[in-house]
């Protein structure tokens, strides 16, 4: 019974350390992917860039001007 109960609470320690893990892997990926959208788009001196953003913004009723 004791061993029973041990493997049970090693198997949900390890659950928890993967869930934590997939946390940490999910918020540095989607902080790539917004540094990249940022450096790439937002800073890009091609005007269609800028005109797709801003065709966006309108495209949600958000006011730029």
């Amino acid at each position: 019974m004791t061993a029973e109960v041990s493997t049970s609470r090693l198997a949900q320690g390890q659950i928890a350390t993967s869930s934590s893990t997939s946390r940490y892997v999910q918020a540095t990926i989607a902080l790539a992917f917004g540094l990249f959208i940022v450096g790439m788009v937002g800073f890009s001196p091609l005007s269609v860039a800028h005109n797709a953003a801003h065709d966006a913004r309108h495209a949600y009723a958000f006011p730029c001007h």
